[in-house]
């Protein structure tokens, strides 16, 4: 069954606790998602209030961005960069809604993908996806020079 997306809480409807530099926000009702925040060292001298405050911002800002999308994405030009490190959450998040990727293989074997001239392992990559937790995700594969362009796109089973 897939989880509910986080929503406003009270504190009663979540229990939060804390693993190094993460608050781990989990929700009473076992059909929504739990929520881990990175909050580095902060994190220990945190009230859970202030945590859920934290948690309560950031699904408001959420709920505001996903008001305001009507099915419209954002994609940064052609030469400017896509990503940027966030420095806080240490890790790489995505600028808009469209992310032009090249996805190769080292030499183990192991997933890299390239977002501009960053090489992200899939752990660095996962991570950044996790910007838009809760969200809908639609992945196209194209010739590796045709990623700018938007594909023609033929809805039809390919066994048919």
């Amino acid at each position: 069954m897939r989880l509910k997306r986080p929503r406003h809480a009270s504190p009663e409807e979540v229990r939060i606790s804390r693993e190094g530099e993460w608050a781990i926000i989990e929700y009473a009702d076992p059909a929504i998602s739990s929520v881990r925040l990175r909050l580095g060292s902060e994190n220990e001298k945190m009230t859970d209030a202030a945590i859920l405050a934290l948690l309560n911002l950031t699904v408001d800002a959420r709920d505001e961005i996903s008001a305001q999308s009507e099915n419209r994405v954002i994609e940064v030009p052609l030469g400017r960069p896509q990503i940027k490190y966030f420095e806080e959450g240490d890790q790489w998040v995505p600028r808009a809604q469209v992310l032009r990727c090249h996805v190769e293989d080292d030499e183990e074997g192991k997933l890299v993908v390239y977002v501009d001239d960053q090489k992200l392992d899939l752990q660095q990559f996962g991570r950044m996806l996790t910007t838009y937790a809760g969200w809908g995700l639609r992945i196209y594969f194209v010739d590796d020079d045709a990623v700018a362009e938007e594909p023609t796109v033929e809805v039809k089973d390919p066994e048919d």
